[in-house]
C-alpha cells in the first residue's frame, strides 16, 4: 500500500498501531526518517508492547541523525521484546546498539567528519 492510501486511512479516522507502523515503514523506505519517527512514535504510544515498532523507531531516529534517541528506542524495545519472549527482535536490537557503540568510539567517525576535522 502506498503512503497516500495509508494517510487517507488515517485521515478517515482508522488510527491504529498497525496503521502507524505501516506509515512509519513506508516513510522510512521513502527516505523521510522524520515522518517515519513521528508515526512510529505514535505506534508505540498506542501499543508499547510492539517490539518491531521499537526496532524500526530506532532505525528512523538513527537515519534522522538522532543516535541518542535511537539508543533509547532500542533499549526500550529490548525490554519489551525480552518480556514478550521475542528473542529475535531483542537480539537484532542488541546488534544495533553494539554498532552504535562502535561508531561512538574515538577514531570511528564517518569519513566526512574526519575530513572536516
Amino acid at each position: 500500500m502506498n503512503i497516500a492510501a495509508l494517510e487517507a486511512m488515517l485521515t478517515a479516522g482508522k488510527d491504529s498501531a498497525l496503521l502507524r507502523f505501516g506509515l512509519g515503514k513506508a516513510w522510512l523506505d521513502a527516505g523521510n526518517p522524520v515522518m517515519a519517527a513521528t508515526h512510529l512514535g505514535r505506534c508505540v504510544a498506542l501499543d508499547p508492547a510492539y517490539s518491531a515498532a521499537w526496532k524500526l523507531l530506532g532505525k528512523a531516529w538513527l537515519a534522522g541523525g538522532q543516535p541518542q534517541a535511537a539508543r533509547e528506542a532500542w533499549q526500550r524495545g529490548m525490554n519489551v521484546a525480552g518480556s514478550k519472549g521475542d528473542q529475535q527482535a531483542r537480539r537484532e536490537m542488541q546488534v544495533f546498539l553494539r554498532r552504535l557503540d562502535r561508531q561512538a568510539l574515538p577514531g570511528n567517525e564517518p569519513a566526512a567528519l574526519k575530513a572536516a576535522g
